[in-house]
């Protein structure tokens, strides 16, 4: 087990820039965007301090940190970057080229609301569009994940049986700046847990043979598109071992997707991020007055973890998905569409399977809305029949 430490309040960038430190990445590419400023800001103070010896690359946009990183990590250096809503869109160009080019870069995005109009409060769709990029992504819920997953990414994206970008969101406001209990962890502690550099043949360095950047024509380029695919599949097998090592040394347990009172639970709450602490102190209320009503949190968004979604929710009268992101032209959103397929792509019956759009652009989502959110549910659930609504909104 580790040693001891004391709990230390941090905002949710704080956490990150404070782990950030005792991995002491190679390269940090920055560009700063609000609610993700803090985060390297703070982490220029560490290196100010010279407690990291980080070499910290001041670009001129979020496509050339993205860009800066991948030269970086492709001569084998550990890099870290982070960004938020208009930034990650910026970025989209070369997130494919990380994941094609199977470079373990890790990145922390402040989940933001996207533009227009503008608005600089959290929402998680800035993160869930990257889905198809070939990135591994996390959604945390409060500060204390927030710093976990600045260290459990690295163990993952560096497995030599994984090698690809990984993202982690934090939502902007209500996690980036919101000052939380945080139980630290030592250096020592995270540089034994993580291990020896990774070493890959592809790297630009003097004596390897490899190359990056090629051009693969239709002879070549979908075995690498395969490649990406089987990694990726790689991934879903060692997240939760990389996980369970980690709760055997700090007594923090995480999976890929979490329960609460879901044992003989006939309606379900699916969350991601910070709903979910809202969403618990419903459920216990409504348990005290009879209600069976059970918690799915989903962490772990890519690789999209069918079975174990389809097994928590089958045996349930109705589930309703917080969505708390928005797409257009489409009845349910984007985590409820992976929900649905799921179940598709499993032959299982779902059950009935809603979707409430809710706190869009940072609108508070408070306990007293998720007790009107689990009545339509209740609503759905009689009628035999799910909804797709609005939750909160003027029209």
């Amino acid at each position: 087990m580790m040693e001891e430490v004391r709990p230390t309040a941090m905002s949710g960038d704080e956490a990150v820039a404070n782990a950030l430190a005792l991995v002491n990445p190679d390269v940090v590419p920055a560009y700063p965007i609000t609610p993700q400023t803090i985060i390297m800001e703070h982490f220029s103070d560490y290196w100010a301090d010279g407690k990291v010896d980080t070499e910290i690359v001041h670009v001129e946009s979020e496509h050339s940190a993205m860009s800066a990183a991948i030269g970086a990590s492709a001569t084998g250096a550990r890099v870290f970057t982070a960004s938020s809503s208009q930034g990650v869109t910026l970025m989209f160009e070369v997130l494919p080229i990380a994941s094609g080019s199977r470079l373990p870069i890790v990145m922390a995005v402040a989940n933001r609301a996207l533009s227009a109009p503008i608005n600089i409060h959290g929402e998680l769709t800035d993160q869930l569009i990257t889905r198809d990029t070939g990135w591994i992504s996390w959604i945390g819920e409060d500060a204390q994940e927030a710093y976990d997953h600045t260290i459990l990414s690295f163990k993952v994206a560096e497995h030599k049986d994984v090698m690809l970008p990984l993202m982690y969101g934090l939502e902007g406001f209500i996690v980036t700046h919101a000052v939380e209990r945080v139980m630290p962890l030592t250096k020592k502690f995270v540089l034994d847990f993580l291990g020896d550099r990774r070493e890959f043949d592809w790297a630009f360095r003097p004596g390897y043979e490899g190359a990056q950047g090629l051009l693969a024509l239709p002879d070549y380029y979908m075995e690498l598109k395969y490649q990406q695919k089987i990694a990726m599949e790689h991934a879903a097998k060692i997240i939760p071992k990389v996980f369970e090592e980690f709760g055997e040394e700090t007594g923090r347990y995480y999976k890929p997707v979490e329960t609460y009172q879901m044992e003989d639970a006939d309606y379900a709450l699916v969350t991601m991020g910070a709903t979910s602490g809202t969403a618990r102190q419903l459920i216990d209320e409504l348990r005290t007055k009879g209600e069976k009503v059970g918690l799915v949190k989903l962490r772990v968004y890519r690789p999209y973890p069918t079975k174990e979604i389809v097994n928590v929710l089958k045996d349930v009268k109705g589930a309703m998905v917080i969505d708390r992101s928005i797409t257009f032209g489409s009845p349910g959103k984007i985590p409820y569409m992976d929900i649905a397929t799921s179940f598709v792509t499993e032959q299982v019956t779902p059950p009935i399977l809603s979707s409430m759009t809710v706190g869009l652009g940072g609108r508070n989502i408070a306990y007293e809305d998720l007790a009107g959110i689990y009545e339509v549910l209740k609503r759905d659930v009689a009628n035999e029949k799910p909804s797709f609504e609005w939750w909160n909104v003027r029209i």
